[in-house]
């Protein structure tokens, strides 16, 4: 009985840890229209995070490329293209590293903050951050 309990207990206690982190799958939102848009798995590599296009939520949209993406991301498919890239943990936020706008192939420097537990901000910008725009990213449960 007293395992049981044990494994409960240490199975909330981890959900709730993860809950609290950026790790996971969220959903974005387009800025335009405010229909979503795409699932995007944030995950950590070598101490640093990244987020990943792991689905399309407009079927028409499915097999878009990376048209005007410089570099090795060029003509990709944006279902699996990694989108942000190289973030490191500062305080609250993950910053200095960058993310990509799929649409136009822009390269942005990014920050990312949990604002609460199921949202997140997601902040694109050239030079300073005051200088930018923000997108929030909502988790899926």
């Amino acid at each position: 009985m007293k395992k049981r309990i044990t494994t409960l207990v240490l199975v909330f206690v981890t959900t709730i840890f993860y809950s609290q982190e950026v790790i996971g799958k969220w959903k974005t939102i387009d800025d335009q229209t405010g229909k979503a848009k795409s699932i995007v798995e944030i995950y950590e590599k070598s101490g640093k995070i990244y987020g990943k296009v792991v689905e399309i939520l407009d079927a028409s949209h499915a097999k878009d490329l990376c048209q005007n993406c410089p570099g090795e991301d060029a003509k990709k498919p944006i279902l699996g293209l990694n989108v942000i890239k190289g973030l490191s943990k500062d305080g609250t936020e993950y910053n200095s590293g960058e993310i990509i706008d799929p649409k136009t192939g822009k390269i942005y420097k990014c920050l990312i903050e949990l604002e609460q537990k199921d949202k997140l901000k997601v902040r694109g910008y050239i030079g300073f951050a005051l200088m930018g725009r923000t997108q929030y990213w909502y988790r899926v449960k």
